[in-house]
């Protein structure tokens, strides 16, 4: 499989919220880093396969996907950018996330290596703090 069509088939996984199948196609040296405040639960840099994997957790654990949706898939070499839209609430406070996301993927060795997600931190700091 082509890093386009891993990184569709990661999506699909996520989809499905099979963990395992996710943890299947990370790198043993992944590395994700999601950019925001520390009231996003799942926000921070994960190195290694163990805590990238942790991050899936984290991020199922915490909210209830509801729209996550990729519109355009860019790739270059070895690696892939994302545009889509999302559209979560949080089980701690039932608040809505609601934005575009950009992601950027690298890939090696047929498995993801990199993974960076920029999107709308403060509204999902908003949804996670109960603020309006």
């Amino acid at each position: 499989m082509n890093n386009l069509e891993l990184t569709q088939e990661i999506f699909v996984r996520f989809g499905n919220a099979d963990i395992d199948a996710i943890a299947e196609l990370l790198h043993d040296d992944c590395v994700i880093d999601f950019y925001g405040p520390d009231e996003i639960p799942y926000a921070g840099n994960y190195v290694g396969k163990g805590n990238c994997r942790k991050f899936f957790e984290t991020v199922l654990s915490n909210v209830n996907v509801h729209e996550f949706e990729a519109e355009e898939f860019f790739h270059q070499g070895d690696r892939v950018f994302v545009v889509g839209r999302l559209r979560l609430t949080t089980k701690a406070t039932g608040g809505e996330i609601k934005s575009a996301f950009v992601q950027i993927i690298d890939c090696k060795d047929g498995k993801w290596i990199g993974f960076k997600e920029i999107m709308n931190s403060a509204v999902a700091q908003q949804a996670f703090t109960g603020a309006n």
